[in-house]
């Protein structure tokens, strides 16, 4: 099911003007879950970070076995190519992604003689400045790279952000805070996370249990260029509940504010208007 509409496919060599079929059913990745992908943004013209995350989902496929087939270069003119057919005012969500063909003797273990590679364009549209969500308490974690390939964007690891969203929406809220094995702050189910308190930004320090994004480090890099203090730490939920500000950084809306979390309320502050302030410029000038 496609989450945006006018979309074209770039699969075996050529783009396409749909949501082209890529995959077979025996497929390596289609019934053992060996796919990974990256997410990039093209927004008015501008295509941050494009280099970067396509060299994440080249890693992210070595992290789950398979072989990349295309370089980091290559892919970026290929994106460009594709965004040729949408007006630049567009806003589209790029996709890079990598699958399993073949597997060994036991077909668990996919084999790096032939990997699946397609992207696919979406217009996806931005919410306003003004939107936020709210956030809930579930009982579902963050897993370890000892249990679950969590050094890589796959896709195997999505149905647990889908319990999470399912749980915490029953209750009401929009996304979920989630801990890791330990207890301690992670990110969002959808997102990384940032606080403010007393004018200083904090952030969950990497611990390997989730992804620390392109979007995030950009957010960070900006910030202690302007001389703001950003401190990544151990936190708790009782850190944000203490906080001041709260937003999520990810690739799909950049920085989304957040207005709750269970019982607490936030105003959508001026740190989080600035970090989204600073990322367009950013962008712009890049």
């Amino acid at each position: 099911m496609a989450t945006g509409t006018d979309i074209r496919t770039y699969f075996n060599g050529q783009w396409h003007d749909a949501d082209a079929m890529i995959i077979r059913a025996a497929d390596h990745g289609a019934w053992l879950g060996s796919g990974v992908f990256d997410g990039a943004r093209a927004v008015n013209g501008m295509v941050p970070d494009l280099e970067a995350h396509c060299a994440r989902v080249n890693r992210s496929a070595e992290a789950l076995m398979l072989r990349p087939t295309v370089s980091t270069g290559d892919m970026v003119d290929m994106v460009r190519e594709g965004l040729k057919a949408y007006p630049e005012d567009a806003a589209v969500y790029i996709r890079p992604m990598y699958w399993g063909i073949n597997g060994d003797v036991t077909a668990i273990v996919p084999q790096s003689d032939e990997t699946g590679f397609a992207i696919c364009l979406e217009r996806i549209p931005m919410a306003p400045d003004t939107a936020s969500v709210t956030l809930g308490k579930t009982r579902f974690r963050r897993p370890v790279l000892e249990s679950a390939v969590v050094n890589a964007k796959a896709g195997c690891l999505y149905p647990n952000n889908a319990r999470m969203l399912a749980e915490v929406r029953a209750r009401g809220f929009d996304n979920a805070l989630v801990t890791d094995a330990m207890g301690n702050v992670a990110e969002s189910a959808t997102a990384n996370v940032f606080m403010v308190r007393d004018g200083v930004v904090f952030t969950p320090i990497p611990n390997g249990t989730f992804l620390a994004g392109i979007t995030r480090a950009r957010h960070i890099s900006n910030m202690k260029a302007e001389g703001i203090e950003v401190v990544e730490s151990v936190l708790s939920f009782a850190d944000f509940e203490a906080a001041d500000e709260v937003f999520l950084s990810g690739n799909m809306q950049k920085v989304t504010a957040v207005s709750g979390f269970e019982d607490v309320s936030y105003q959508q502050g001026p740190l989080t208007k600035r970090v989204r302030e600073m990322y367009w410029d950013w962008a712009a000038s890049a």
